[in-house]
Order: C-alpha cells, then sequence, then structure tokens
C-alpha cells in the first residue's frame, strides 16, 4: 500500500472525548461548539516572552493567554524550519511522514487530511489570515489546506453564518527577517538585559540583533492582542479556545534549523475559558505542535484520524495540577530536519537529522555528518549558486560570526558550534549545560545513556514510519524546491 491509499483508508479512526470537559459533546448543536484561533508567529522561539522571565521584550497578550489559561514549558516543533512544521500543524503527524512535505519550499499531498477542512466538514466556518501554510507551491488541492486567506479577522467573523463555530489561523510574518537595525534600541530596550544564547559572542552587534527581532515580537503580541480583544468585544472569546505559539526558534545561528532547543523549542500558551478549570497553570510536559490537529478536532467531536501521530491536549487543559501531569505519555518528545535550504556542495541536498529530548538530556543523530549542518561557507562552491551558509539567514549576528571567526580561540568556537561540520552523535545533559554547547556523544562516563537514548529514538523513528530509520531517507533530497538561498552579501551569482 503506497502512502496516499494509506492515508485515505486510515480515515476512520475515533477519538474518545473526555468526561468531564462540559462542552465536549459529539451530538450537541454545531452552534455550541468550540470556536478555535489558532495565532502563530514566523521565527518566534523560546523562551522570547514575558511569562518565561525574559526581561526585556514585552508580550502582554501571550502573557494574558498564559495567566488566564496554561503555560507550556516544554513545547517542540516536528520540524525547525517554515513549511514542514507548518505542515505537521496541519496534518498532526510528524514532518518526515509527509514526503515532500519534509522539506522547506515544498508542497503537500492532496491526500494529506487536515484539521480544517476536517471541521469544515463537521460544520465550521474556516479561514485564514497572512502566513499559513508554506512557504512552497500547492497542487491538486481544491481548497486551502488552512482555510481561505482573507482579510483579517474583522472580515472573517464579519461573513460567518452565526449558526456555526470557526476556526480561524492568524498567521504572521513577524519576527522573520529582515529588520529595521536598531529598531529594537531606539524603541528604549536595554541591550544589557538581552537574553544571549551560549553560541553567540557577546558584542553590542548580536545584542542589538536580538533586540530588534524582539522589536517584531512585540509587534506579533499586539496583533494578537487585537484578536483577543475583538473576541471579547463580541461575546466569543470565552468560548473559544485561543492558542498563541511560533514556528521555530529565532532566525539566527544554531537556532532556526537546528534541533537544539534555541531552534525546536517553542511558547505556547492556551486559554479556554471556564474550560480550563484551574488557570494560570505551568505544564512541565513534553508536547508536540503536532498534538494541536487532534486536540482541535477532539475538542469538536470530531473523530481524528488514525494517520496523525499527535496526542490530544485536552487531558492536560482539564487537568487541575501542574509541573508534569502526564509522564507516561509526555515524557519526552522527538523532532527532526530534512532539507531545508540545498545549500550543500556537489548535491542538493539537506542535513537530515533526529533528536529526542527529555527533562535532562537531548540526544541528536546526525545521518550525513561529512554534509555542512548549517550549508557550505564555501559560496563558490555551493551546488545552488552563491549559496552561503544557506540553511541560516543572512544577519549582522551571522556576518559578525564569520567575520571573527579568526580573531582567537573564543571566536573560532563560536563559528564551529553554529556552523562547522558535527559528529555523527550529539548528547547534551541540559541540567548541566542548559545552552547545549558541550558535546557528550564521545565521553565514556555518558555512554550507556548515549546507546539507551539512541535506541530509544530509532525505535521511535520506526513505530511513525521514518524512512530514515527504516532503511531509506534519500529520496528527501529529490524532492522539488521552489525558493532561494541566502547569498554571500556581494557575491555575484553564476550565469547558466
Amino acid at each position: 500500500m503506497n502512502r496516499r491509499e494509506f492515508m485515505k483508508t486510515s480515515m476512520i479512526g475515533s477519538a474518545g472525548l473526555l468526561a468531564g470537559v462540559a462542552s465536549l459533546k459529539a451530538d450537541q448543536p454545531v452552534s455550541k461548539r468550540p470556536n478555535i484561533l489558532f495565532a502563530i508567529a514566523d521565527d518566534w522561539g523560546w523562551p522570547h516572552a514575558g511569562a518565561y522571565g525574559d526581561l526585556v521584550v514585552k508580550t502582554p497578550t501571550f502573557d494574558r493567554v498564559a495567566r488566564e489559561g496554561v503555560l507550556f514549558k516544554h513545547a517542540y516543533i516536528s520540524a525547525p524550519s517554515c513549511t514542514p512544521c507548518r505542515n505537521s500543524i496541519l496534518s498532526g503527524q510528524y514532518h518526515w511522514r509527509l514526503g515532500p512535505g519534509a522539506n522547506l519550499w515544498s508542497t503537500l499531498d492532496p491526500a494529506t487530511p487536515v484539521y480544517p477542512l476536517l471541521l469544515k466538514k463537521a460544520g465550521y466556518h474556516i479561514g485564514s489570515w497572512r502566513k499559513s501554510w508554506g512557504p512552497g507551491r500547492l497542487t491538486g488541492w481544491k481548497e486551502h489546506p488552512a482555510g481561505k486567506p482573507g482579510r483579517g479577522l474583522d472580515a472573517f467573523l464579519a461573513a460567518r453564518p452565526k449558526d456555526k463555530p470557526f476556526c480561524f489561523w492568524l498567521g504572521s510574518s513577524d519576527p522573520h527577517r529582515g529588520y529595521a537595525l536598531n529598531s529594537g534600541a531606539k524603541s528604549g530596550m536595554d541591550l544589557s538585559k538581552v537574553r544571549m544564547f551560549g553560541c553567540w559572542p557577546d558584542s553590542k552587534t548580536v545584542r542589538g540583533d536580538v533586540a530588534d527581532y524582539y522589536f517584531e515580537v512585540q509587534r506579533f503580541d499586539r496583533d494578537v492582542g487585537r484578536a483577543l480583544k475583538k473576541l471579547e468585544e463580541i461575546g466569543l472569546l470565552e468560548n473559544t479556545i485561543f492558542v498563541v505559539t511560533g514556528d521555530h526558534g529565532m532566525p539566527f545561528p544554531r537556532c532556526k534549523g537546528n534541533l537544539y532547543d534555541s531552534g525546536a523549542r517553542v511558547p505556547l500558551a492556551i486559554r479556554w475559558g471556564a474550560n480550563i478549570k484551574k488557570t494560570g497553570r505551568t505544564i512541565e510536559d513534553f508536547v508536540s505542535l503536532t498534538d494541536l490537529a487532534p486536540t482541535f478536532l477532539q475538542i469538536a467531536g470530531v473523530d481524528v484520524p488514525k494517520v496523525m501521530t499527535g496526542k490530544s491536549l485536552l487531558g492536560l487543559l482539564a487537568s487541575e495540577a501542574e509541573g508534569v501531569i502526564e509522564p507516561e505519555k509526555r515524557s519526552f518528545v522527538l523532532h527532526g530536519k530534512e532539507r531545508h535550504c540545498p545549500g550543500q556542495e556537489g548535491h542538493k541536498g539537506g542535513y537530515p537529522c533526529r533528536a529526542i529530548r527529555n527533562h535532562r538530556f537531548l540526544y541528536i543523530r546526525n545521518f550525513k555528518p561529512d554534509r555542512w549542518p548549517a550549508g557550505t561557507p564555501n559560496h563558490d562552491k555551493a551546488a545552488m549558486s552563491g549559496a552561503w551558509l544557506g540553511d541560516c539567514d543572512n544577519s549582522p549576528t551571522k556576518t559578525y560570526i564569520d567575520a571573527n571567526k579568526d580573531k582567537d580561540e573564543k571566536h573560532k568556537r563560536y563559528w564551529d558550534l553554529c556552523f562547522a561540520k558535527r559528529p555523527a552523535e550529539e548528547l547534551y545533559d541540559c541540567k548541566a549545560d542548559p545552552e547545549q554547547v558541550t558535546n557528550l556523544a564521545a565521553d565514556p562516563a555518558y555512554a550507556e545513556t548515549r546507546k539507551k537514548l539512541a535506541a530509544q529514538l530509532m525505535a521511535n523513528l520506526k513505530a511513525t514510519a521514518d524512512p530514515r530509520a527504516t532503511g531509506g531517507g534519500d529520496e528527501f533530497d529529490t524532492y522539488p524546491y521552489f525558493g532561494g538561498v541566502p547569498r554571500r552579501p556581494g557575491a555575484r551569482k553564476k550565469r547558466r
């Protein structure tokens, strides 16, 4: 049976609704079912929100959602890359199950069940605004997988039949690059208090670049705030599950496109009126954004397709406990990457890798350690003309780290952490080394831990039909790529 046939025959699954959550009866009138508003930023990573203790960035809307709902401390994406992450959210599946949908600037098989269209069939009014699916090309879809793009929430609500609940995707291009240089500092941010990851040099250039990123995070938060206020004014907020998150880490070296917490961990807060009986809770369970699709379907009383690998969050939302609530189900999380940009030398493949993260350790398996993890630094040798460290967006931080790599050993270390080739295995003790910069994979003292996590990772990848674990995977390198690449500033594009 091929993948398309498997998807079609897997549509008959069911997902029993949790007892005790008042508004979740499958046979109740459609008009009484909860509304869904999903707000997602572009390149907004953990822990850049006031609710997580960031001292500079101001996120009053996100903080309110967390205060009046729940805050997740360990939320992760399936892939730290826009298109595969969004594919995984829509489909409720790990990206490695989606063929070309595992890559950036790709497509998505129209046979893939996606939660917005399943909700539409169940009577929901659906729509989206700004960045939802993508980037890439959709072919064969009769309807947009995230719901018809529109002019904003006000227009969407004005067109909603009064007897229908709604499902709305509020997208944003913030805080994706480019940034207005020094916008953060000019707005009054204190650069000395900017949160710096341990893989970067502490320089005014880098601090200013992070502040410019913060400036756009705040703009996204204001957009979400206007949506929350609108629902509150028209009396729909309390019957709306309101979700705020990002699609992966910030667009900086060793963040976006990487499997460290700086790239794969994201903010997540959920508000749902009286259905969350104890608000202001902090949840430490590991959750994946693939869990959102089955959650949304379950609250609507819609059967969850068996093909979905995500696990509904309703148990966590309905609980009144804090910390770790479902240790038997959520003691770890999986994530990975296939091709982000085709930035290698001699071929247009990506940097395939997978990871397993628990409360103590992060283990990463790099399947092609001979390749450059952020793309080749040798732009004149790149298979795609001019590609320069193509898996890392161009920025003042990227340029600074590269320009100063020969300054001293410390700066060389920063370049190596961000751009140098990596071994087949990486292991980090997240308690002793929260910045995840000291690889323990070759340390004999951690040999048993490494072996155990490696076996656990591969077993779970096989169970979820990951081609990298079942003897294949190279097909990911061959799928079409419809985008461009970051090019070295000043480099001329080669003529064919």
